[in-house]
Formats: C-alpha cells, structure tokens, sequence
C-alpha cells in the first residue's frame, strides 16, 4: 500500500473513532468564571464561542450546582465536527420577564450540525410572574412571554436527558430543523400554566420525540404548519391538552403537513387526547395528510380522539366560512382507556373541503363504564373493531 495512502486512512480511523467513542475537547464553564450561585451568562456564550471554533469534537460542562443565566443565543456554524452541550446542575432564568429584554427564547441555539443537548439538569423558567401577566388567550395584540428554548435550523442532533420547567411561555419551539431528536427529555408546569406547550414543532423534517414525560399548561406536543415525517412515541402527556396536529390554516403562505405518527402513549387527565385542529374563516389553503395515531391509552381524557375543522378559540374568526384546509388519510387505531365525557370520538370536517380516507379501527373507550358516542361531521369514517353507544351527524 501507498505510504501516503496509509497515513490517510489511519488517520481517518482516528478521527472516526474518536468521534464514535463520544471523546471530546472539553470547555468547562467554570474556567470562565462561571461559579454556583453566580450569573454564568458570559461564561457559557464565551464557552460556546471557543467550542463552536474548535476542530475537535467539543463538549461545553456546566457542572453540579445552581447557576443563574440571562438569555442567551447560541450561533453556528461551527467548525467543530460535532458539539455537545452538557448540563447537570440547575439553571435559573430571571423571575421578572423584563430582564430577558423581548428575547423570544430564553436559551436559542440555532445553525448547527450535530449538536447535542445532555446531561441531568434542570433548565427553569420562573415562569409564574411572567403567567399572571399573560392575556395572550384573550387578546391578540399581547406581548407573547419567553419561551425556555429555541431549536432553529439544527441538522442531525440530540435532545436528551434534561428538563425543562416552569416556562413563561411555550417550553421549546423547533424551527426548521432537520433529523432532531427528544429522548429522555422532561418538560415541567402546573396545569394551570398559560401558552406552556410543551414542544412546538414548526417547518422541520425528521423530528422524533421518545420517551418523554411533558406536563404541563397547554399541548404537550404540537405541530405547526410545513412538517415532514413526524414521530411521537412512548410519550406521558398529563396534565396538559393532549398531542395535536395545528391549529393550521390561520395565516398566509403556510405550508402542507405530511406523515405524522402517534403511537405507543399514554395521556392521563388531559383535556384532548389526540387532536387535528384548523381555523374556520381564513385564508390558509393547505394540506394535511398521513396521520397516524395508533396504540395509545387514554386515562380519564376529557375529549380523546378529535378533528376540529371549526377550531376558533374566544371567537377570533368567521365560523360562516368553512376551514380551506384539506385533510386525508388519517387513521386512529387501538386506542383504549377512559373518557371524561360521553362523545369519545367528535370528527367535526370541512364542509368546504370534506376528509377524505379516515379511518377508526379498534376504539375501546369507556364512559362511566359505558360505551362512548361519536359525532361525525363532513366524513364518513371506515369504522372496524369499534363499538359506539350513538352516533350523530
């Protein structure tokens, strides 16, 4: 073999092993100056700036303890082949929502390739100043709080083992983003929790959320327009409103969702279980098609399997319009557990645009030990393995 050649690949062999065996140049915020008890905002941005400019493999420390830290926004690209940032102790944002100075997320990372958010930690939002303020549900020219996180055009990269608590505003909200992935990922509020959703996903292709408990606020998972092959499994949501596909069709230029799946979760005592929700009244035409929700339990859900084509919270739209968006191929099947109310099932369609291809296969839901009722609207289902006490149109 050419000697050239040779210490080529040997030194590929290096490099690819080294990546693989998760070793890493290491930038611990404490030879920042980031110490317990103290503010570390300038430590872990000065961390990142030489992490993110290495061409090693890097991983920024943020130890034991309980840290204090002002918002912060994390850039790429980077020339580190990967970067990971672990964090294990507690990091506290600013109770008063001013201090964060109109920042919409709390912690933003955005424009990386191969990034990795580790470790035991606990990121917290002292969210309930920031709740008691929040009028967002009521009125639409409010000033929307912080939100925890802010995932933007990340490629190929991790989410795992941390928590996320006490949001103002939404928990985390994924933005354009490639093959990013929850796992062990923890999200944290009260019931009462304005706006808390737990992950928004919006414009991003190849998200997976696994083996995640969310309670909180508002939806645990929630899908905006412009998503691609979405999947949603062993997930606890509770409390919190369910897992749902919307609300779409509100604004201009949105765009299609296709290929979500929901499978293998668990939702106790929320108010939606699985929900596919869009604006009556507006001009967004879009569609919305290869839904999947399959496998899931139901513990004392109020609403657990809907399609909301009339969706119009605190009357914001024209309900004489019918919704332009266009669902199809949608299937809900083996579901079990208990209904908080007697109408289990509600497919409330488009009359403009009916669903088409919608599919309910072994729906085992009980009502006070009974069985549930359905109400079908602009759809006719293909029905098999379910038992209905009623049905309406």
């Amino acid at each position: 073999m050419d000697k050239k050649l040779s210490i080529t690949i040997c030194a590929s062999f290096l490099f690819i092993s080294s990546f693989i065996t998760g070793q890493a140049k290491d930038f611990n915020i404490a030879s920042y100056g980031g110490k317990p008890n103290g503010d570390i905002t300038n430590a872990l941005t000065k961390a990142w700036t030489d992490a993110c400019a290495a061409t090693d493999a890097s991983k920024i420390l943020v130890g034991a303890g309980s840290f204090f830290m002002n918002a912060v926004n994390l850039k790429g690209p980077c020339k580190a082949p990967s970067l990971e940032l672990q964090v294990d102790g507690i990091i506290q944002a600013p109770a008063n929502p001013a201090q964060l100075k109109g920042a919409d997320q709390w912690v933003k990372i955005g424009y990386v390739n191969g990034f990795t958010l580790s470790g035991k930690g606990t990121f917290d939002g002292k969210g309930p100043s920031a709740w008691k303020a929040n009028d967002c549900a009521h009125n639409s020219k409010c000033n929307w709080p912080t939100m925890n996180f802010g995932f933007n055009f990340l490629n190929n990269s991790y989410i795992r083992g941390v928590t996320s608590k006490d949001s103002k505003n939404f928990h985390v909200n994924v933005l354009s983003c490639n093959n990013i992935n929850f796992d062990g990922f923890n999200i944290i509020a009260p019931e009462d929790s304005p706006n808390t959703d737990g992950i928004h996903i919006g414009r991003s292709t190849g998200v997976t959320v696994a083996n995640t408990n969310i309670a909180t606020g508002d939806d645990c998972v929630s899908l905006g327009d412009g998503n691609k092959n979405i999947t949603v499994v062993n997930v606890h949501c509770g409390p919190g409103h369910g897992i749902s596909v919307g609300s779409l069709g509100r604004y201009d230029n949105e765009q299609p969702v296709t290929g979500v799946s929901v499978r293998n979760c668990t939702l106790s005592n929320t108010m939606n279980g699985v929900r596919i929700k869009t604006w009556p009244g507006t001009s967004g035409t879009i569609t919305v098609t290869d839904m999947h929700f399959e496998d899931l339990v139901m513990d004392n859900v109020q609403n657990p399997v809907i399609i909301d084509q009339e969706y119009c919270p605190s009357n914001q739209c024209d309900k004489s319009s019918p919704s332009k968006i266009k669902i199809s191929n949608v299937s809900f099947r083996n579901i079990r557990g208990t209904s908080q109310t007697q109408q289990g099932v509600s497919l409330i369609c488009s009359k403009g645009v009916p669903c088409e291809n919608v599919q309910l296969d072994n729906i085992n839901l009980k009502f006070n030990g009974a069985l549930i009722s359905a109400q079908f609207s602009n759809v006719n289902p293909r029905i098999t393995g379910v038992e209905l006490a009623s049905t309406s149109t």
